[in-house]
């Protein structure tokens, strides 16, 4: 991996100039832009940009960032990924591809949900597209799990799905991993009851479900990992649907 610091100063080559794939981590210092910086640090065919870190707030420095970038990945909050999206429109023809890792356009039009096992055409249409968003962490799960069953016709759209996930508490960010580490937060935590979770809305419309789930998240004391299960009453589904059905 080559990491170049950078600032609006500081003149670098063109995207026609640089001999590999060059991407910018909008956000870098969170923990998904840690994460994802890690992960990239084992990919030697890119380069990667690095914002001075007294820049990464200075829009004139991010947007020189941008525009030497052939794929940029936002790791925002979700207004902030707004304004970057704007920010990034704003570079015309020289505007990079764009991941938004936040859940601000994973149900917008214009955005290919980066979920490319959905269905059989989903790989292709991630490849091909300028602006993809990440999909969430309880939604991966539960589209996997229902989306199959109502394509089959096991599951109507409007049947009444509940889904219940557990979490590691690292995906709660920076201020929860702190506590678990702490020792002071909860072992076992029920969470987001209000049936307004951001993650709703990506989960009925990727699902293929006409009603929206009962979703019931939970964060328990382990770093990373995740349980996502929806229970099925067996009798209620259509033509008496049995295990070895679904």
């Amino acid at each position: 991996m080559t990491v170049t610091t950078n600032t609006a100063s500081k003149a670098k080559p063109s995207k026609t100039q640089t001999a590999k794939p060059t991407v910018f981590i909008d956000g870098e210092a969170g923990t998904t832009g840690l994460e994802i910086r890690r992960r990239l640090a084992g990919v030697a065919s890119l380069s990667v940009l690095s914002i001075a870190a007294d820049k990464r707030k200075d829009e004139a420095a991010r947007l020189a960032m941008m525009r030497q970038a052939d794929l940029v990945v936002l790791c925002l909050p979700d207004g902030a990924a707004k304004e970057a999206v704007a920010l990034i429109a704003s570079l015309g023809s020289d505007a990079p591809k764009v991941v938004d890792a936040s859940s601000a356009h994973r149900v917008a039009d214009g955005w290919v949900y980066g979920f490319p096992e959905m269905d059989r055409g989903q790989a292709g249409a991630v490849k091909g597209a300028t602006r993809v968003s990440n999909p969430g962490c309880y939604p991966t799960g539960a589209i996997a799990l229902i989306r199959p069953l109502v394509e089959a016709g096991l599951m109507p759209a409007d049947y009444p799905v509940t889904v219940n996930a557990v979490s590691g508490y690292s995906g709660g960010g920076r201020s929860m991993i702190e506590a678990y580490d702490a020792g002071k937060a909860p072992d076992f935590e029920l969470y987001g009851l209000g049936l307004e979770h951001k993650h709703l809305p990506e989960m009925q419309k990727f699902s293929g479900l006409a009603r929206r789930p009962i979703f019931v998240p939970s964060v328990d004391n382990f770093r990373q990992g995740m349980l996502v299960s929806v229970p099925l009453h067996l009798d209620t589904l259509p033509g008496k649907s049995g295990a070895r059905d679904l």
